[in-house]
């Protein structure tokens, strides 16, 4: 009889599975909402009645718990970037020109889709049933959010239909239609708790809720647009996206092809109009080269694919009063005014603040005492002051002059040679300085050390625990205890948290040290370039600038920080507690030296790796990739279509000219 029972429960998870998807993803119900309850209500009694059979991946699961899980990090098998923006048509065309020169000539086909307003996930599934959600994070780890988004009705437990890979992932957006969010802000509003700014924050602070229960109750949405592992059933992206939506994903029906940039134009001028009355938030299109082959070849940069570009619509504009500018302080001492305004709503948020960025813009734009400013909203992301109502203005009005001294400590402030920002040389005694150091510092993209916030980073200084970034170390569960409201379980998170930091690679203690001018990508230029801090800290403007994408700025910057004492005795400090302060011996350590002081041209579209991972290649086993042919070039890798001129200078200089499978045998 047991197998009766196990029957029909097959049958009704699989036929509501399929509801849901026609409601949830179709927008096509065959069913009555009663209906439909009265067979959830069928399998809920027989699952309780033979517990034996229970299966987290049912329908009835996807109300969530209510226990409280914290959130664990995952890395992502290939890393989440995020996509270059443009603003023109004339844009995207400098886009397709730049891809099509990137290979070869080679035509290629576009796809356009809507770049909807959420929070970005990847889904991994094996054997068709779902087995990881992970948020976008820094690109490199993100959070694991499985169990609020099985919650999810459109996001598929078990997929539909055939001929899915084993195992494969998408990527998609997390978004809360409007309907949604009207409903959460009224009971927000309702409860006198604050509003969400906008469906974005509402999807991104859902899905990191603590309780799946509260999650499922709030009515996510999601929407896939990429597909990715190895075994895919198509060598292009759309068919991809079509096979997917087969599979029981939700992908928009705006996915097009599109055959040429007239094509592009007239997809802009539609959704520019038509996103409008989409039931959730949109902020532009994205056009992807449709060829994985084409994509592949065209790489990326450190950020962003080549084969793929935002096109974000004209930014909203309003007028509003300014009310005064105030005048921060960064942690590398640069001073930037802020318009305060009367607030006004811009594409669905309230905006009351927005840089001027320096005192040159001030001058430009001819700010005065309660001007009435145009605001935009860059990319509908950031509030930006684009102009003055000049008509309004009130003739006793006065010009806004940038200050002269610290707003914070008082000290007199510095013009930097060369640019428009003014500076604070008061380096390690002004507290904004001093605590935006730790803040950024414990980062996530730093040292990450969780728990501590701008708020805790104050409170730590103010109160003299940690005076510099290397006090961070000190700190104990004690200590920590010592401060107002501050529980055991904070304290034992941020020394975790610091605990675990002595793992973060090298590249990633440089970034966390504020050194001006060095970013993420250039610490980890400087880090691979020199390989430990000792070296780093030795070598002089020259040697700086002879590194690749190192400007006489940088280097400039970066000796001028570690000539000050204060400086090394904090990386002193930080080295003794246990910091990585060189890069780990199988990260410099070369493949071979089998391509040692040859100089190699890479043309071509190749079929079996990307320009980017030939270029890797070369440079670990000992190789110098070079971009154009003389006669130093030791011989050209050469994929289909190399360029004509490349192969006549070639065939003039009497250069080697190698496949790719020459060049795997080459190096084993």
């Amino acid at each position: 009889m047991t197998d009766i029972f196990k029957q029909r429960i097959d049958e009704l998870r699989q036929e509501l599975n399929r509801h849901n998807y026609n409601y949830y993803v179709l927008n096509s119900p065959e069913i009555s909402d009663k209906e439909f309850d009265d067979l959830m209500r069928e399998l809920q009694s027989l699952e309780e009645a033979h517990p034996e059979y229970y299966d987290s991946y049912s329908p009835t699961q996807r109300v969530g718990s209510d226990i409280n899980t914290a959130f664990t990090q995952v890395a992502h098998e290939r890393p989440m970037m995020s996509l270059s923006n443009s603003y023109s048509i004339a844009e995207v065309e400098d886009f397709l020109r730049r891809a099509k020169n990137g290979l070869n000539g080679e035509s290629c086909e576009i796809v356009g889709e809507m770049k909807f307003d959420g929070t970005s996930i990847s889904l991994s599934y094996e054997n068709g049933r779902l087995t990881r959600a992970v948020t976008r994070g820094d690109g490199v780890r993100g959070d694991d959010v499985t169990a609020n988004v099985m919650t999810i009705k459109s996001i598929p437990l078990q997929l539909q239909g055939t001929g899915y890979p084993d195992k494969f992932e998408v990527r998609g957006e997390i978004l809360m239609p409007w309907k949604s969010f009207e409903e959460l802000n009224k009971e927000r509003a309702y409860n006198e708790e604050p509003l969400f700014a906008n469906p974005r924050n509402a999807a991104a602070g859902t899905l990191k809720l603590q309780n799946s229960a509260e999650v499922a109750r709030r009515g996510l949405d999601a929407y896939i647009y990429y597909l990715l592992g190895d075994n895919l059933p198509f060598d292009n992206h759309y068919e991809n996206m079509m096979a997917v939506k087969k599979w029981g994903f939700k992908v928009s029906e705006a996915m097009t092809i599109l055959p040429s940039i007239d094509a592009v134009s007239d997809f802009i001028a539609y959704w520019d109009i038509e996103r409008k009355k989409l039931p959730v938030a949109t902020d532009g299109l994205v056009f992807k080269i449709n060829s994985l082959r084409q994509q592949l070849n065209l790489g990326s940069t450190a950020k962003s694919p080549r084969w793929a570009i935002a096109y974000k619509f004209q930014a909203e504009r309003a007028c509003t009063k300014l009310q005064y500018v105030s005048f921060e302080v960064g942690r590398t001492g640069v001073i930037t005014p802020v318009a305060n305004l009367e607030p006004v709503l811009l594409s669905g948020t309230i905006v009351k603040r927005a840089s001027l960025h320096n005192e040159d813009i001030i001058r430009t734009l001819d700010i005065h005492d309660n001007d009435m400013l145009y605001v935009e909203k860059g990319g509908e992301i950031i509030p930006k002051i684009v102009g003055v109502d000049l008509s309004s203005r009130i003739a006793t009005s006065t010009p806004i002059k940038f200050i002269e001294e610290c707003p914070v400590c008082g000290t007199k402030l510095k013009r930097i040679e060369g640019e428009a920002a003014w500076v604070c040389p008061n380096s390690e005694h002004c507290t904004p300085q001093i605590t935006g150091k730790i803040e950024h510092f414990v980062g996530r993209r730093m040292m990450n050390i969780d728990g501590i916030g701008e708020e805790l980073a104050e409170q730590l200084f103010t109160t003299g625990l940690v005076k510099n970034i290397a006090d961070i170390y000190d700190l104990t569960i004690e200590r920590l205890l010592t401060l107002d409201r501050f529980g055991l379980k904070s304290a034992q998170r941020i020394m975790n948290g610091i605990h675990d930091s002595l793992k973060v690679p090298f590249e990633r203690v440089i970034f966390a040290l504020s050194i001006p001018y060095v970013g993420e990508t250039v610490a980890k230029k400087l880090a691979f370039a020199c390989h430990d801090i000792d070296t780093l800290m030795s070598m002089n403007e020259l040697q700086l600038a002879s590194i690749d994408e190192i400007g006489s700025k940088i280097a400039e910057s970066v000796t001028g920080f570690f000539s000050n004492e204060n400086n090394r005795a904090i990386i002193e400090r930080l080295r003794n507690a246990g910091l990585q302060m060189s890069l780990s011996a199988d990260r410099v350590t070369r493949t071979s030296d089998k391509l040692a002081g040859k100089s190699i041209v890479i043309s071509g579209v190749f079929a079996k790796h990307s320009r980017d991972e030939y270029k890797k290649l070369i440079e670990q086993n000992g190789g110098k990739n070079v971009g154009s042919i003389s006669s130093k070039t030791d011989f050209i890798l050469a994929g289909e279509n190399m360029g004509p001129a490349k192969l006549e200078k070639a065939n003039k200089l009497a250069i080697p000219i190698i496949n790719e499978d020459q060049f795997l045998n080459m190096i084993e």
